[in-house]
């Protein structure tokens, strides 16, 4: 038989053991709680308006139409010239028309130009849908959009004087550089560049 003091020192020792395990339970438990007080789920309709992103294809493109006349009025009401220069170049940031390589120039001789470099008409909108202006980025209307791509698929002669876009039209635009993309090989870190990669 066991005597008092054995029995104590042997409730003593199971309760101590005991309290570990206890400890890491409840530990677990918080660690695993996702309740932190910051944030919260976003409502269906905040997923649907981030989720702006345009395809080659057009078809997430909004409703509404612009011309190359507005576009023009556009680039000048909106501060583009005071970034990119009134006609397109000479501004502080990047230029926007094509440089002169001669009538029958590879479109990667025109220079870093988006309107020229992009194989798709719907990569232009959905940049400068997305940001532009530089500082007020999201701010401008489908129609405004519409109309500045169009005043710089014209500046770029990607299409003519008096052109209109709209969802339906623009993705039909063919691009300079449409056919001019190659696959990029599977690519792994320490591996050199492409051969021949200019950039």
């Amino acid at each position: 038989m066991r005597s008092a003091k054995q029995w104590i020192a042997l409730k003593t020792l199971r309760t101590l053991l005991l309290v570990p395990i206890l400890v890491a339970g409840v530990v677990s438990v918080q660690a695993q709680s996702p309740l932190y007080g910051v944030g919260r789920t976003p409502t269906a309709n905040e997923i649907r308006l981030w989720d702006i992103a345009i395809g080659p294809k057009g078809e997430e493109l909004p409703v509404g139409n612009g011309s190359v006349d507005m576009g023009s009025e556009l680039y000048l009401s909106k501060g583009c010239a005071g970034c990119h220069g009134t006609l397109g170049n000479g501004g502080m940031a990047p230029r926007l028309i094509k440089r002169d390589a001669g009538p029958n120039a590879d479109p990667w001789d025109y220079g870093r130009v988006l309107p020229i470099r992009s194989p798709y008409a719907t990569t232009v909108w959905d940049y400068i849908n997305r940001a532009m202006p530089l500082g007020a980025e999201g701010t401008l209307t489908a129609d405004e959009v519409y109309s500045l791509t169009a005043y710089l698929f014209f500046l770029n002669d990607v299409v003519e004087d008096g052109t209109e876009l709209n969802e339906k039209t623009l993705p039909q635009i063919q691009m300079p550089n449409r056919t001019n993309w190659e696959q990029v090989p599977d690519w792994l870190p320490g591996q050199p560049r492409l051969e021949g990669y200019p950039y």
